[in-house]
């Protein structure tokens, strides 16, 4: 009998051209994103429960992070230019295109919103500003999981079912960290279990997504990606539980929101680091295409 052919590729080259995303531009602009959409969520939260101190830091840490986040963008693709051009059409279809409409109209709403949160003026116009940030908010900070699946890069693209919630819980936990950091104890009770509440989606949709793909998994499991996922997960945790522990004490609630928003940007990275190894590697590619066939 013949036996069954090894995979090789040819001369051991990867079959697909790996992104030309930099790093830490790009997943530095991931997790900053991710940061002021949820920030603004729970902005708005914060207002409705009359929790000032918070309402204001969420809304300030919303309006810097996307600041950033826009810099880190053009950074990366060289001239501010490029992202004007993206803003010539509108193209449902294309997540880049929607992110860009979504930057462009979240920015100033957010940053109206903050004004007048930091300030006290126009409470009319900031509630308006606020509720369009919420609003605008869930997309920023879940459209860069749509942005990197619609890619032909294995690790990504086979996990586009779970990896919006990925995105979504990573940001929610940052959001409440920054809350917990920045707030007294007395006030950061609501921050607290939106970061928890994102701990847990997050974890949850990543093991769902790991389960799914199988072998594809692999580039998040091993190497320097496997590293930084692992030391995310065991942060994010450790930062939950003391969240929920730390109640009026200052500095457990401190540390809880540093290893919240340490464990959000180590997702984005090693989301981004996992991409990246499973384009290097032909076997991502083609192995799947041969199970499908199979299966077929």
């Amino acid at each position: 009998m013949v036996p069954r052919a090894e995979f090789r590729s040819y001369y051991g080259l990867p079959v697909l051209q790996g992104p030309l995303w930099r790093s830490p531009e790009v997943p530095g602009y991931l997790f900053l994103g991710g940061l002021a959409g949820a920030s603004s969520v729970l902005g708005a939260f914060a207002q409705a429960a009359g929790h000032r101190d918070l309402e204001r830091v969420a809304k300030a840490g919303s309006l810097g992070a996307i600041a950033v986040s826009g810099v880190a963008l053009v950074a990366d693709i060289g001239r501010p230019r490029r992202f004007l051009n993206m803003l010539r059409v509108f193209k449902p279809s294309s997540p880049m295109s929607v992110g860009s409409w979504l930057l462009t109209c979240f920015g100033p709403a957010s940053g109206a919103a903050a004004v007048c949160a930091v300030t006290g003026r126009l409470p009319r116009a900031g509630a308006a500003a606020t509720a369009a940030a919420a609003l605008l908010g869930t997309g920023v900070a879940t459209y860069t999981a749509a942005l990197i699946c619609d890619t032909a890069v294995p690790a990504w693209h086979d996990g586009h079912r779970e990896m919006p919630y990925v995105f979504a819980g990573s940001a929610a936990s940052a959001a409440g960290g920054l809350g917990l950091l920045a707030v007294s104890p007395e006030q950061s009770g609501q921050a607290a279990r939106f970061a928890v509440l994102g701990v847990a989606a997050e974890l949850t949709a990543e093991r769902l997504m790991i389960k799914r793909l199988g072998g594809t998994a692999e580039p998040y499991e091993s190497g320097r990606p496997g590293v930084l996922l692992r030391a995310a997960q065991a942060l994010a945790v450790a930062g939950a539980g003391t969240a929920l522990l730390a109640r009026r004490r200052r500095a457990p609630a401190a540390l809880a929101g540093g290893a919240l928003l340490a464990s959000s940007a180590l997702t984005r990275f090693g989301v981004f680091e996992a991409g990246l190894a499973s384009a290097a590697d032909p076997r991502y590619t083609i192995q799947p295409q041969r199970a499908r066939a199979d299966r077929a």
